[in-house]
């Protein structure tokens, strides 16, 4: 089974939580309106709203409401984040299109994704479920947490990869482990199946973020759809810089130029010296134990179709070019 026919399958469902995010993104204040559909259309793999789907297949009663629900209140979480983080990493472009910062201004953009926020907190309330609230305002609070541990790493070269993992959990790995076990959870899915599907989502979106970084040094911008080596330039020292720093002589070569007054031709030397090193294959090695960590979980999952689809999903997010 390909990608391509697992999202044929739930491209109606899709569909209808694309709907419901145009609607609320939608306000009476025109510049929050327009800023928040431009991000929306700039387009997105739309990932967690995909789990959520097919996670909610396992439920044990239809309520397709409340799953949409949750994928909806997930993807403008996610898209939050996105407007939040281009104000801190003054980014310009996301998708291959300008961001919000760069079309409104950083005040602006800010109250964007607060609204987002809100509005996410506003169609999850519409289930009447406390454990969802609990488990979805839980990972809200670790991503804020692992965004501040971001911010304060910059430049850090004394960070470990513990650092770094405990990070991208927080940062990317929690949003889309909820994305599957909610979406089971608002469908009534079994207590394993639930707790399974959260097991798998977590290792899925370490491999997720992990292969973000890789991309960030061997991608191509008309994939990414943003310039490439951009964390680095930032001093945001990502898996492969970390692993290309454990060898002594490229560790302090690495060092002396990434710091916070580099120059443009300092930090290029940098990530010439991190692609050389071999540490991207590396860290996309670290990627697929990650992946396999997740297929493990899906083994005690009830329909054998769903672990396909979700397998077919996993692959994607490790074989992915943008």
């Amino acid at each position: 089974m390909s990608f391509v026919q697992v999202y044929n399958r739930y491209e109606s469902r899709l569909h209808s939580v694309e709907l419901r995010l145009r609607g609320e993104v939608h306000s009476e204040q025109a510049t929050l309106s327009r800023a928040a559909l431009h991000l929306l259309e700039a387009g997105g793999k739309r990932i967690r709203p995909l789990f959520a789907v097919i996670c909610g297949s396992l439920g044990q009663r239809e309520n397709t409401e409340d799953v949409e629900r949750v994928a909806c209140a997930l993807e403008l979480i996610h898209m939050a984040t996105l407007v939040h983080d281009d104000v801190i990493d003054d980014s310009s472009l996301r998708r291959g299109q300008p961001t919000v910062k760069a079309q409104f201004g950083n005040r602006a953009a800010m109250y964007v994704g607060d609204f987002l926020f809100a509005r996410a907190i506003g169609i999850l309330s519409r289930i009447e479920r406390v454990d969802i609230h609990q488990e979805f305002s839980t990972a809200i609070a670790k991503m804020c947490r692992g965004e501040i541990e971001q911010i304060r790493d910059l430049f850090n070269w004394t960070q470990t990869l513990r650092t770094y993992f405990r990070r991208i959990e927080r940062k990317t790995a929690l949003l889309i482990s909820v994305s599957c076990s909610l979406g089971a959870s608002a469908a009534g899915a079994s207590a394993q199946n639930v707790s399974a599907l959260r097991r798998f989502g977590y290792w899925t979106g370490m491999a997720f973020q992990i292969i973000d970084d890789v991309l960030d040094f061997s991608g191509d911008e008309s994939h990414v759809g943003k310039p490439v080596a951009g964390d680095l330039r930032q001093g945001n020292l990502t898996l492969p810089t970390l692993l290309a720093s454990l060898d002594v002589p490229v560790g302090e070569q690495l060092r002396r130029l990434v710091q916070k007054d580099m120059t443009s031709e300092q930090a290029t030397l940098a990530i010439q010296i991190v692609r050389d090193s071999g540490c991207i294959e590396s860290a996309r090695g670290i990627a697929k134990k990650c992946m396999a960590k997740a297929v493990q979980h899906l083994q005690c999952i009830d329909i054998p179709e769903v672990r396909v689809e979700l397998q077919t999903v996993a692959d994607f997010v490790y074989e992915r070019l943008f």
